[in-house]
Parts: structure tokens; C-alpha cells; sequence
């Protein structure tokens, strides 16, 4: 073996912790990276080939009843390359041992001509047959989506009950399936697999209940290469208008699409900055190692010069020394991030239903991986293996100039607090100051990270708070297929249990200002709501009454609007108008770009009389399950559902993945401060071995030594922690803003608990890190590091 490959061994070996802390350290931030980048790259080769498959439609129109020879018509708008009609209904639905209420969207599905797009295919049982004639109390075959199932426990052969058009139905499960439209479980964008299913049913059985032979009321639309999706959009709508229809929106915009997107944006931002903080960090942190052993070493490195090695030679030497231990950290991180990743990617399966879902490691990824650790070994060593080459034979030979001491700034300044040890420890840190500070931003970097970590903990109990217990203020909300008189709302507070009612009055809209426009929903709520009110980000209530128009800062940010300018209003239901309305105010809230008035100000507005589309109620102790069952007895509610059910099951998911991320987060964290907090104690010690042995000959006792080098680190933690403590909140408010979308504006907020746990972390990594050092300490050989050369 050569010599060099000798010494290397001997070096790994004499500095195995320091090597095995920066290995974790280069791991954890390798790791991150492969676990968040490999399950978006799993998530986008699922849904691009899904979407290829399924022939997922580009875009999508709503009308209340058009006949089915409209479809050709369409097909000829510009840019169409095929046109597919269905018929879609929500209703409720029942299943045995259930109480809380169930939503169900019945898709009509023709077998006798299959369809074209957004194809669905069978996870288990059998396809629909061909309906016979028509019984209107006959079973409906259906299947059903996938997440649904799951969560219901459903399979082929499962009954359930459907009220189809104010009548109740059987439906009989014959097989579980996945569909382009429906990746994404849930109703209006919130998850909640266990109250939402999906059912395709025969559209012949769904035309004959709803009294729409020969009619569709839902059409998805397939471009042709490279035609641009506005001129489509504007003439489909054009032709849709008569039957109640201009809702026409690009795939963008469908929301199962739309959430799978935002994931992978935000997954992108999660996976890019925090593995460059902890490779930052194992970049100074090999810089330190590597420049105290050329320090150490000079002897060793003259030597090797005097016996003809070249400067070639001897970089090539440290450099290997620092690859091996980032190749250790690298093959250590990819293992890490590979079982991570299957963990994430098992946790979108919940959420994300495709036919076909396994992790994937990219070989390009490995590849830009061992380049980032390449790359962070040189960034952090090149500097000390230069100055390694620079030696000339004689000058290595001498010991290095002994060290310039001066009084410390506390001195200079007057302040003789502290005894000789804190004054020897402020006085080492002043001779040091670049490294005293980069170990102070290591520690604080760690520090970030926890608070970043339960950040989102924080966050969504936020949410939930502002959503669900300031705003949505009822127990059950139920809504009507159509809009009602609100007369309605007389009818439901007289059933048993009931305390109070609400209106609301929901229309579909968009919203422009010259070239810009936005579809969205314009919310009528009570002008000084008791159940339902306007929550923004600081929890503060805007009432709507006497407000006129109200938009959430982000849509009048994205139409280019503020108080005052005039919004052109195009209702997308019923008869075609246009209106022209100035904006009031403007209101930050966390979900969606939404729309609000008075609830009579926009009836009057619409220029209809007293009429509602949803209904908020507030009930007493244990009557909910009484008033949704005695609910469904009026024909013309369409559908409910339990704020408290909601929020079980969304809480059932986002908890549990929330302390899955903290808890990894967290891991890394501690990893990166004992990297830190370890390695400049440890260097510390090699570098003031014969000081503190001087000092004990001199009758110091063991504490007092260790308390002069443990000090050190004592004073970079206390600095560390509330510059972490900014820092974190600088990161959290970065990720939140990188985040941010059309649908959710996470809350900048974290509590109390989590900036201690931070410290307390951080402070438990400390204290281990110098129970060890201390051992070192205790075991110093005083006559073998007293013969050090002068």
C-alpha cells in the first residue's frame, strides 16, 4: 500500500467522529434532496402517464341541460379536436352503519359508445353492462372511486343508497376504478376522501332520472396539437350560452389537476432550499477539519515534500481524505432519501389516486446528487489543500508563529466581569472570528430548521382555527341543486334540534379588469353573519354589510385592482349578463381566490328576487345526526355536510403526515448542530491540548479546564439560538411565500412551543455533544501532549 493511502487510513481512523458527523451532515442534506425530488419526479410520471393513457381532456364546460346535436356544433369551434357529453349530478348518499353525512358525484358513463377522454379504468371487479329498460326503482350498477372505497371499505358487492332526483336508489358496487378527473379526492379542494366518492354509473339510468334523454349537461374537450386554448374557450362559451353554460375552464384550472400541481411546486421548494443549508454547513465544517489538520500537520507534509512528493501529489492526498468522507455521507444520503421517498410517496398515495403509483429513483438524480457533493467538498477544502501545496519544506518544518493575543473587546471596553477563564475562552473566540461566527450560523441553521419544521404544524392549526372555528361558526351546511326562495330556510329551522339558520348565495362569475379575468364564485353571505362570517389572516372579521364587492387581496393583486377601480362582473349562470361594480375592499385571507357581497346586495345585483343556493345551521348537543336524516326528507336540498366530520377526516391525514415531517425535519436538525457544535469542540480541544495540559499541571483542576474550552461552545449556543430563532422565522416567511398559491396562503405564524422546542433541542444536542468532549478532556495523556515541540 503507499504511503499516502497509509496515512490517509490513519487519518480516518484518529478523526473517525469528526469524519462520521460531517458524513451525517452531507447525508441529511443529500437525503432531503433525493427524498423530496425523487416523490415529485414519482408524482409527475404518474400523472403524465396517467393523463396519456386516460386521455385526459384539455377543456371542460358546465350547462344545465343542452341537447346532444349541440355536440357537433362544438366540435367545430377552433382549435376542437373532439368533443365527449356526459351527464354528471351530485347527491347524497347513504351508507349502512354511517351517520355522517355522505357526498356522492354520479358520472354518466355510455357503454354502447365508449368513450374518447378522461377514460376510466378498473383497479378491481368488473366494467358496467349495457342498461335494459329503464325501471325507475330498478339497482344502478356503479363504480366507484378508489380513495372512496378505501376509506369506506368498500368492494364488489357493496350496497349503497343514493337520493337520485328526491328518490332513493340502490346502488351495487360492481367494480373500483380511477379516472384523469378525479387523481385528487375531495369536495371543493378540501381532502376528504371518507365524505366525497366519485360513481360511474349507466347514462342511460342517470338521463331517465333526471329527464334528460337525448341531453348532457357536462363536456370535456380534446385540442388539437399546438391550437391555443383562449379562442376555443371563448367560442365554446359563445355557443353554450343559451343553455345556461359559459363555465368553460383549461385543464389548469380543474381541480384535481390544480392540487396535484401546487403539491409538486411546493414538494420543488422543500426540496431546494433545505438541502442547501445543510450542505452549506458540511461545507464550512470540512473546511475547519481539513484546514486544522494542515495546521497539525506540517511536519508531515515538509516531510513528504523533502522526500520528492509534489504539491500534485499532496492535494491529491487531503482531497481524497475529504471524498471519502462526503462519498460515505453520499451513499448514506441516498439510501436515506431512497426509504424516505418511498415514505412520502406511499403518504400521496393517500391522497393522489393513480392506476399505477411507485416511487422512482431517476439515475439523473443520483448523478446531480454525487455532483452537489462533489462540489460541496471542493467549495469547502479547496482553500485548505491549497494552503497545504503553498508550504515550502522549510517553512513546514518550523512550528508555526505563536499567536497574536490582545485584550478582548470586553477588556477594551472596560468590562472585567467574568474570572481567567471566560476571558481566555472570549479571547481564543476573537482570534477565530470568522470561525466563531460560522459555527454560531451552523448552530443557528439548526435551530431554523426545527421552527421550520413544526412551522406547518402551527400553520394548519391556524388554518383550521381561522376556517372552522372564527369562520364556519355552524355545525352543518347543506346547499340546493338550484337556486330557492329563502323561504327555505324557514322550512330547516323548524326542524328538531335546530338553533339557527343562515342563507347563502353562491353564484358562479368572472371577474376582469381590461385583458385579465378570473373565474371564480361570488359568495353572498349575511351582511353581519353569526354562522358563516369573512376571516383574514389576522383573524380579524370584515362584515360585508353596506361593503359592496369584497375580494381577497390576492385576486384584486392578480386582475390589477384596488378600492375603488370598477370590476366587470360576467355571471356564468343563467341568463347572460354583464355587470359593473366598484371594488370596496379588499381582504387577505388564506384559501382561494374568492369573491364576496351581502347576500341581498348580490341578489339584488343579479336583479332576482330573495334566493339562496346554501343554508348554514347551528344545533344543539347531539342533535346532528336528527337533523341531517330528518333533511332528507326536503326535495330540495341537494346535499350536506358536518363541519365536524370534515375536520376529523381532514385532521386524520394532515396530523399524521405533519408529525411525520416535523419529526424528520427535526432529525436533521440535531444532526446538523451535533456536526457543528461537536466538530468545533473537538477541534477546539486538538488546537488547546497543550494549554489546558499547562493549566493542569498548574493545579487547575479537570473542571475548571473544561469549563474554559466547554465555555466556548456554551457562549457559540447561547448566541445561536435567538439568531436561529430569526433566522427560522426568516425561512418560514421565505417557504411561505415560495408557497404560496391560487389556493392556500399558509399563515405566518409559529407558537411559543415551537421556538422552545427548538432550543431545547438544540441545547440537549449541546449538552451531549460536551458530555463526550469532556470525556476526551478527562482522558488527556499530560506528559504525551506536553512534549510538543517549541
Amino acid at each position: 500500500m503507499r504511503v499516502l493511502n497509509r496515512k490517509l487510513l490513519r487519518d480516518l481512523r484518529r478523526m473517525w467522529s469528526q469524519a462520521l458527523t460531517i458524513a451525517l451532515v452531507v447525508a441529511s442534506g443529500i437525503g432531503g434532496f433525493i427524498t423530496s425530488l425523487s416523490a415529485v419526479d414519482s408524482l409527475e410520471l404518474a400523472r403524465d402517464r396517467f393523463y396519456a393513457s386516460a386521455r385526459f381532456a384539455n377543456l371542460f364546460a358546465g350547462v344545465k341541460n343542452a341537447p346532444l346535436s349541440l355536440a357537433a356544433r362544438l366540435r367545430e369551434a377552433p382549435g376542437v379536436a373532439d368533443v365527449q357529453t356526459s351527464i354528471e349530478q351530485v347527491v347524497r348518499i347513504e351508507l349502512a352503519g354511517v351517520t355522517e353525512p355522505l357526498i356522492g358525484q354520479l358520472i354518466g358513463v355510455e357503454r354502447r359508445h365508449p368513450p374518447r377522454m378522461n377514460l376510466v379504468s378498473l383497479a378491481a371487479g368488473r366494467a358496467l353492462r349495457a342498461a335494459g329498460p329503464v325501471r325507475a326503482d330498478a339497482e344502478i350498477e356503479a363504480l366507484v372511486s378508489e380513495a372512496f372505497a378505501q376509506a369506506r371499505a368498500l368492494r364488489p358487492g357493496s350496497r349503497l343508497r343514493a337520493l337520485i332526483n328526491g328518490k332513493q336508489r340502490s346502488l351495487l358496487v360492481v367494480g373500483i376504478a380511477h379516472s384523469p378527473e378525479f387523481i385528487f379526492a375531495g369536495l371543493w379542494g378540501m381532502p376528504d376522501a371518507r365524505g366525497f366518492g366519485v360513481f360511474w354509473v349507466e347514462r342511460e339510468v342517470l338521463a331517465a332520472a333526471y329527464d334528460m334523454e337525448g341531453g348532457f349537461n357536462r363536456a370535456a374537450f380534446t385540442l388539437a396539437p399546438g391550437a391555443p386554448a383562449p379562442p376555443a374557450m371563448a367560442a365554446i362559451g359563445a355557443m353554450l350560452q343559451a343553455y345556461g353554460g359559459r363555465d368553460v375552464i383549461a385543464r389548469s384550472e380543474q381541480v384535481s389537476h390544480a392540487m396535484l400541481g401546487n403539491e409538486i411546486a411546493q414538494q420543488r421548494v422543500m426540496g431546494t432550499i433545505l438541502p442547501a443549508i445543510f450542505l452549506g454547513v458540511a461545507a464550512f465544517l470540512l473546511n475547519v477539519v481539513v484546514a486544522r489538520m494542515v495546521s497539525t500537520q506540517r511536519e508531515q507534509i515538509a516531510t513528504l515534500k523533502a522526500l520528492g512528493y509534489g504539491n500534485a501529489a499532496i492535494s491529491a492526498h487531503y482531497l481524497k481524505f475529504v471524498l471519502l468522507i462526503v462519498g460515505a455521507g453520499l451513499l448514506l444520503g441516498i439510501a436515506v432519501g431512497k426509504q424516505l421517498g418511498y415514505l412520502l410517496t406511499r403518504l400521496y398515495a393517500e391522497s393522489f389516486h393513480f392506476p399505477t403509483f411507485e416511487h422512482r429513483l431517476a439515475p439523473a438524480l443520483l448523478l446531480l446528487s454525487a455532483a452537489i457533493s462533489i462540489a460541496t467538498a471542493c467549495a469547502g477544502t479547496l482553500h485548505a489543500i491549497a494552503a497545504s501545496a503553498r508550504l515550502a519544506p522549510a517553512e513546514a518544518m518550523r512550528a508555526p508563529a505563536p499567536a497574536h493575543f490582545r485584550r478582548t473587546l470586553l477588556e477594551r471596553l472596560g468590562i472585567r466581569a467574568g474570572g481567567p477563564a471566560l476571558r481566555m475562552t472570549l479571547r481564543n473566540m476573537e482570534r477565530r472570528p470568522m470561525r466563531s461566527l460560522m459555527a454560531c450560523a451552523g448552530v443557528a441553521a439548526a435551530v431554523a430548521i426545527i421552527i421550520m419544521g413544526n412551522f406547518f404544524r402551527d400553520a394548519i392549526a391556524v388554518v383550521i382555527d381561522n376556517q372552522f372555528t372564527l369562520g364556519l361558526r355552524g355545525d352543518i351546511v347543506m346547499w340546493t341543486a338550484e337556486p330557492v326562495d329563502d323561504s327555505v330556510r324557514l322550512a330547516l329551522r323548524r326542524l328538531p334540534g335546530v338553533r339557527h339558520v343562515e342563507s347563502l348565495r353562491y353564484a358562479s362569475v368572472s371577474i376582469g379588469n381590461a385583458q385579465r379575468r378570473e373565474r371564480t364564485i361570488l359568495r353572498g353571505y349575511a351582511g353581519r353573519p353569526e354562522l358563516y362570517r369573512v376571516v383574514d389572516m389576522a383573524q380579524r372579521e370584515t362584515l360585508l354589510e353596506g361593503r359592496g364587492l369584497v375580494l381577497t387581496d390576492r385576486l384584486a393583486d392578480k386582475l390589477g385592482l384596488k378600492a375603488g377601480d370598477p370590476v366587470r362582473i360576467e355571471v356564468l349562470e343563467g341568463r347572460p349578463r354583464t355587470l359593473l361594480v366598484p371594488l370596496q375592499a379588499t381582504v387577505d385571507e388564506m384559501f382561494g381566490l374568492n369573491a364576496y357581497m351581502e347576500r341581498r346586495a348580490l341578489n339584488r345585483l343579479l336583479s332576482e328576487g330573495d334566493l339562496s343556493t346554501g343554508f348554514v345551521m347551528s344545533v344543539e348537543p347531539g342533535a346532528e345526526a336528527r337533523v341531517l336524516e330528518a333533511s332528507k326528507a326536503l326535495p330540495r336540498i341537494a346535499g350536506a355536510w358536518s363541519k365536524n366530520t370534515m375536520l376529523a377526516n381532514m385532521e386524520e391525514i394532515t396530523a399524521r403526515n405533519v408529525r411525520i415531517m416535523s419529526t424528520i425535519l427535526t432529525t436533521f436538525a440535531v444532526i446538523i448542530a451535533v456536526g457543528v457544535v461537536y466538530n468545533n469542540a473537538r477541534i477546539a480541544l486538538s488546537e488547546r491540548a497543550w494549554e489546558l495540559a499547562s493549566l493542569r499541571v498548574l493545579g487547575f483542576t479537570r473542571a475548571e479546564v473544561s469549563a474554559m474550552l466547554l465555555g466556548e461552545m456554551a457562549i457559540v449556543i447561547g448566541l445561536a439560538l435567538p439568531l436561529g430563532m430569526l433566522l427560522g422565522r426568516g425561512l418560514v416567511g421565505l417557504i411561505a411565500e415560495l408557497m404560496k398559491s391560487d389556493q392556500l396562503h399558509f399563515p405566518l405564524v409559529i407558537q411559543a412551543s415551537t421556538y422552545a422546542w427548538a432550543a431545547l433541542a438544540v441545547l440537549a444536542t449541546g449538552v451531549a455533544s460536551a458530555l463526550v468532549v469532556r470525556r476526551h478532556i478527562d482522558r488527556l495523556n499530560l506528559v504525551e501532549v506536553l512534549k510538543t515541540r517549541e
